[in-house]
């Protein structure tokens, strides 16, 4: 007999979290398709890779399922979100409508990967780390696979609110407060830091030798 691997539950509440990082992570990516006037293929491409892309390595590195295999949704999210921006006139979307867009799925993401992590019996420094790598690997992919520079390579801050997020659900999560207000906080905190740096221009220091 083949072995079930069971999943834990988590929040319903939780799961919608899921669902509207990957939508948003998948229209960023079918916009910078449409930035670089690419077909109809990458743009349903870019959507897929950016949209799985950190929540795949994520579930490989904690020994989940990988969340899109079993379920028709989650595809089939990327592939509307792709389709959707593909049948919009470029005019329509604001030009910085990829950043605002990356900003919510960063939120959501961050927050969404260290709660799964928490919920597999992952330690909580390493859940936390989950939570940042489930946020950033779709869009360093996207990047990657562009041509563009990797938000890594770049000072801006980004990582930085995943980490931000990420830190406090696990925190929360620690001192025992539930689910729920837990997300909300670590959500409404990375976005915050998030939507600052790109109104503001607000950058990390970058090295420099004595």
């Amino acid at each position: 007999m083949t072995p079930v691997l069971l999943t834990p539950s988590l929040p319903d509440a939780l799961y919608l979290l899921d669902y509207f990082g990957l939508a948003v992570f998948a229209i960023s990516g079918a916009l910078l398709a449409a930035e670089k006037r690419q077909t109809l293929v990458t743009f349903l491409f870019f959507a897929v890779v950016t949209g799985v892309g950190g929540g795949t390595v994520r579930d490989l590195l904690i020994g989940a399922p990988v969340f899109w295999v079993h379920r028709n949704a989650t595809l089939g999210i990327c592939l509307a979100a792709g389709l959707a921006v593909w049948f919009t006139a470029r005019h329509r979307w604001n030009e910085r409508a990829i950043l605002w867009f990356d900003a919510l799925g960063l939120a959501a993401y961050s927050t969404y990967g260290a709660s799964k992590a928490l919920a597999f019996g992952v330690a909580p420094v390493p859940a936390f780390a989950m939570g940042v790598l489930t946020a950033c690997a779709g869009g360093i992919i996207r990047d990657v696979l562009a041509g563009d520079p990797s938000i890594l390579m770049r000072p801006e801050i980004y990582v930085t609110a995943a980490a931000l997020s990420s830190a406090l659900f696990v925190l929360l999560h620690v001192v025992g407060l539930p689910a729920l207000p837990a997300a909300a906080i670590a959500f409404i905190a990375a976005f915050a830091l998030r939507a600052l740096a790109i109104t503001m221009g607000l950058k990390l220091p970058g090295y420099s030798e004595r």
